[in-house]
């Protein structure tokens, strides 16, 4: 006889109303040991805990669950799918969706602001060195017209050529090449024709000589000065900055007097999105409106896309050039975007089928009695529609609404998606 079976009582009762059997079942204690060896438990909190024996997990100090092993979940009929984690299978009867083949068009909208060009920056330089009398132009942001004047300037160097101009047109006035020189020098320390003529007619220098500006545009600033002409928005404060070249400063030959900017033309800087950069083009057309006129509308072209990509708000930016002659776009303004993009092809699904949970993006599958999650990696959204490019396709039945089947349990164990 096996030493590991054990025979149960059968007890025989009659009576005179009847009889009745009772039966108890034989069972091996080999078996029950198997089972008992089968029983682990685990943390609903920290799966990677694992005993023999009920407990607390050692981490977070919640009672040990016990884990349903695969030999004893061979029956369909059992409750195992009801204890599973709930980023691996959800059980239970929601509204599903499919993703679809189909294509789709969309308009962007892309936010931007107005900014300098800067191609069309000029430097005024010292043509020469000398001592600054007086100032004409002495804040930030002054609008300067070509022919302006900016600053008298004393210079000992040009006060020499001058007494020279006058003394090769009194003294040697048939030597043409030589006076021609000399007024070219003076041209090129910065002295126009109009002053030159003076000279040559009152024959008396000037100590004091006027520089004029060479173009139009809007005081950026000096050399000594930061430059912010990048910045999206100046603040009101920056309107007055008084320039760090004043009266009564020394300036060398070659140094920066001015900066101006013209704003004739200026710049839509326009961020876009990470996804969207493979639909918009160079050349591609874009519809402008201001934040003060939203109902009027600008037709223009994309003009350049920048390459380089802000790792801060996952975008990069292309530019539009505006013309700006009735100065209808303020440095600073911001601008409204609108591109109409080409029809993508391509798998798309309801946004609300999928959720985020942090790196990963998740759908639910529904298998028998449930739903199982799976990873997927997504594209570019349009409208209500994001494009899948793998993870599920449109065989696929999927649960419709993703946020609805997700708990706390959810967020725990990702690594098995």
């Amino acid at each position: 006889m096996n030493k590991y079976l054990k025979y149960s009582l059968i007890l025989i009762v009659i009576s005179t109303l009847g009889f009745a059997v009772y039966f108890f079942t034989i069972q091996s204690d080999s078996h029950s040991e198997l089972e008992h060896q089968n029983e682990i438990y685990t943390c609903s909190m920290h799966p990677k805990i694992i005993r023999d024996k009920p407990g607390n997990c050692p981490i977070c100090g919640m009672t040990l669950v016990k884990k349903i092993t695969e030999s004893q979940a061979e029956e369909d009929n059992s409750i195992d799918n009801f204890l599973k984690p709930t980023d691996n299978f959800i059980v239970g009867d929601f509204q599903t969706t499919t993703a679809k083949d189909t294509t789709l068009s969309n308009e962007i909208n892309l936010p931007g602001i107005v900014s300098y060009d800067p191609n069309s920056s000029v430097n005024i330089a010292a043509r020469i060195s000398g001592r600054i009398e007086k100032m004409y132009v002495n804040y930030k942001y002054q609008k300067v017209t070509k022919g302006q004047k900016l600053f008298d300037l004393y210079s000992p160097e040009l006060l020499t050529e001058q007494q020279n101009f006058i003394y090769l047109i009194s003294n040697d006035s048939d030597n043409t090449s030589i006076i021609k020189a000399s007024k070219q020098k003076l041209l090129l320390f910065g002295m126009t024709v109009s002053q030159i003529n003076s000279l040559f007619s009152s024959k008396k220098v000037n100590p004091r000589v006027s520089i004029y500006s060479p173009a139009s545009g809007i005081v950026q600033g000096t050399e000594k000065m930061d430059n912010t002409s990048n910045s999206s928005m100046q603040s009101a404060s920056n309107n007055t900055e008084i320039l760090s070249i004043k009266e009564g400063n020394y300036i060398k030959k070659g140094e920066v007097v001015f900066k101006l900017v013209n704003t004739d033309k200026v710049w839509g800087i326009f961020n876009v999105s990470q996804g969207y950069n493979s639909l918009i083009k160079t050349n591609q057309s874009i519809k402008i409106a201001t934040e003060l006129d939203k109902n009027e509308f600008i037709d223009a072209q994309i003009n350049f896309i920048e390459t380089q990509f802000n790792p801060a708000d996952k975008s990069n930016r292309i530019r539009v050039y505006i013309n700006n002659n009735k100065l209808k776009f303020p440095i600073g303004l911001r601008l409204q975007g609108i591109i109409k993009t080409n029809p993508t092809k391509a798998v798309w699904l309801q946004k609300q089928a999928l959720v985020s949970i942090g790196s990963k993006k998740i759908v639910f599958i529904k298998m028998n009695n449930g739903f199982k999650a799976t990873a997927i990696k997504a594209g570019i959204e349009i409208d209500d529609f994001i494009q899948i490019i793998s993870g599920i396709s449109v065989e696929d039945t999927l649960a419709k609404n993703a946020q609805y089947l997700i708990d706390s349990e959810s967020f725990i164990k990702t690594e098995k998606l």
